[in-house]
């Protein structure tokens, strides 16, 4: 059990039956009255993100959750296969467990476990892919924010400036799938 005025950014918690992880959270102390934590809480299972208000001093169950680091193996259709490249054990994931994490599915990835269940993916902020298709920018056309449309390693199609070309390596937000910069 945790108090709420005890949350931290990344903490997991079992609340009215789901696993949430605590994105942010606020004390307030109105004028009147008791003292309430606000949090912004995503939950594990389905991805939602919701705002809860808690009064100040009740406690929590925390929930412990087991990240492993898996490495991608292969896509075969709708079935990812991964491996743990300490016990070798090898799991199959299918898109719907996946969600839009699947767009961005690369080596070396940190999956989250509950009691044996799989929850999702852990994905950092941005992941570097490599271009494989797009077409060469045309001379002369530099009005402002230009873009233009290019295939990365996993099939996803990003929007990248003009000068980028085709085999370049750039960096992707996992947030919304847009490009941050080069390699």
């Amino acid at each position: 059990m945790i108090n709420v005025n005890d949350f931290k950014t990344g903490q997991t918690i079992n609340y009215d039956g789901n696993l949430y992880q605590v994105l942010e959270f606020n004390h307030v102390k109105p004028g009147k009255g008791a003292a309430i934590v606000k949090a912004k809480l995503k939950n594990l299972r389905t991805g939602s993100i919701a705002e809860y208000t808690f009064n100040a001093g009740i406690k929590v169950p925390t929930a412990h959750v087991e990240k492993q680091k898996m490495q991608f193996l292969y896509a075969d259709g709708d079935t990812y296969s991964f491996m743990n490249m300490e016990t070798y054990d090898q799991i199959e994931l299918s898109k719907d467990t996946l969600g839009d994490d699947a767009k961005f599915l690369k080596e070396n990835l940190i999956l989250i476990f509950f009691e044996g269940e799989m929850l999702g993916i852990e994905l950092p902020e941005k992941i570097s892919f490599v271009i494989t298709k797009t077409e060469p920018g045309i001379k002369g056309n530099t009005a402002t924010n230009a873009t233009k449309d290019a295939i990365i390693e996993t099939g996803m199609l990003v929007k990248v400036p003009l000068f980028i070309e085709q085999d370049e390596e750039i960096i992707v937000s996992t947030k919304d799938g847009k490009y941050v910069s080069r390699k």
